[in-house]
């Protein structure tokens, strides 16, 4: 295991801010951790990075205990905190050569460097100062820095937070590579980049753990009801379909293709295809489809909330 969080509460005063969470990340997994503003993401991300405490519980990265062994844990962890520290007023690659300079051996900083600004796609924009960089590539220096001196666990905190839709595809690329080689703890309140990122997803409200499984299984096992795609080869009424025993609803995306909604969890494709055999209709396409895992995070902070 590359992180373990075993049974850990942190309290601000009387403020209960995580409440015997746990979980564990392997190495080369891509975890989103996933919750509403205030649910105890940045503050279980602080724990782990070793910026914070914990009241009670234990964290050991790649077997090293967070309290016990600081320095060993954050050799192995790269942290992008929500509002990225960076030096305004310095350039690109003398950050880097800064940042370098604080983590590795002086022979090793140039060659960091380098790999650091040709993974992050930050040529263009070394010999900048970094506050004259877009947010993006304030974004991709912050990353940069975090991986500079080769963490095997990288922890990201909001990564995407502001950026304009192609700074996002861009991020999210860089995120999706460096997953292939890094164990990626990803915090984030936008279900979309877990879609588009992530392999499982953790999620958490008022500190409490609700859910914690790779995505398509959330979606599956928390979807309320089931949706299945169907295009035949002519045109049918609406009506018709509904008439199909277990079908609640039918939404009609043109006159031959249409979005079912099932009763509950209901399998209704062979009572699709039956109706179609009936009626002389070919089916082109027929797939069943889970809800969307912001319908599954929804549901399940709604219901933790208590509300309904």
């Amino acid at each position: 295991m590359s992180v373990v969080v075993q049974s850990i509460t942190k309290l601000f005063g009387q403020q209960k801010a995580l409440d015997n969470v746990t979980f564990t990340v392997n190495a080369g997994q891509v975890v989103g951790f996933l919750g509403p503003n205030g649910a105890g993401k940045s503050t279980m991300m602080k724990i782990i990075t070793c910026f914070l405490p914990q009241t009670e519980g234990s964290v050991t990265v790649e077997g090293f205990d967070v309290l016990e062994d600081p320095l060993e844990v954050r050799k192995r962890v790269g942290y992008l905190p929500e509002h990225n520290p960076l030096y305004h007023d310095m350039y690109v690659r003398e950050f880097l050569e800064f940042a370098g300079g604080i983590q590795l051996p002086s022979r090793e900083i140039a060659p960091r460097v380098k790999n650091m600004i040709e993974m992050t796609g930050l040529g263009p924009e070394q010999h900048k100062k970094i506050g004259a960089l877009s947010k993006g590539y304030r974004q991709r220096v912050g990353l940069a820095q975090a991986m500079i001196h080769e963490p095997s666990v990288l922890i990201l905190d909001e990564p995407t937070t502001g950026l304009d839709p192609n700074q996002l595809v861009d991020i999210r690329q860089l995120i999706r590579n460096i997953g292939k080689e890094k164990t990626v703890i990803l915090s984030t309140h936008i279900m979309q980049e877990v879609e588009a990122i992530c392999d499982r997803a953790v999620i958490i409200n008022k500190g409490v753990i609700v859910a914690d499984d790779e995505t398509p299984k959330l979606r599956q096992a928390f979807s309320g009801e089931t949706l299945v795609m169907v295009e035949f080869d002519k045109a049918v009424e609406a009506s018709q379909l509904k008439s199909i025993s277990g079908v609640s609803s039918v939404e009609v995306l043109n006159a031959t293709t249409f979005r079912i909604r099932a009763r509950g969890k209901e399998d209704i494709r062979a009572a699709i295809f039956r109706f179609a055999v009936e009626n002389n209709i070919a089916v082109i396409t027929l797939r069943q489809e889970s809800g969307s895992l912001e319908e599954v995070f929804r549901q399940l902070t709604a219901v933790a909330a208590g509300v309904k």
